[in-house]
């Protein structure tokens, strides 16, 4: 991308911060023209499901980072964490013909938005990209 601008922020890896962490996710999207509810919805959805696997999951503690760049047609938000290295690309599709409590976080993330990219490590970076549909791009 590297076409927008960007916003940063940290925040401690805790579960207390996670409104916080959304708030400004739902203010970036206000930043895209023409966004709607489903992008908000999605873009978000997907953030939250990473969020809480870095959170509940990576076992990192420390702080997440958060770059959120916005262009005239997209969002990206790349989450860096010092946790447990998790790629959510990587997980099996859960059989949601049998009704599953949990495990759905990747694929709500993989539904959601349009680009996904991973590097796992020191920190691990997600990145997660949202795009508006064509006939909505400004």
């Amino acid at each position: 991308m590297g076409r927008g601008e960007v916003i940063r922020a940290s925040f401690p890896s805790r579960l207390e911060y996670r409104d916080l962490a959304i708030r400004l996710v739902v203010s970036a999207c206000k930043l895209v023209p023409k966004v709607g509810d489903d992008f908000s919805n999605e873009i978000v959805s997907a953030f939250s499901e990473a969020l809480n696997n870095v959170v509940l999951h990576g076992r990192g503690g420390g702080e997440v980072e958060l770059e959120l760049e916005h262009g005239r047609d997209y969002l990206t938000i790349r989450m860096m964490d010092h946790g447990t290295p998790f790629d959510p690309r990587q997980a099996p599709l859960p059989d949601l013909d049998a009704l599953p409590e949990s495990g759905l976080g990747a694929y709500i993330i993989r539904s959601c938005v349009d680009e996904i990219d991973y590097a796992g490590g020191s920190p691990n970076i997600l990145s997660l990209t949202k795009r508006l549909p064509r006939e909505r791009q400004p």
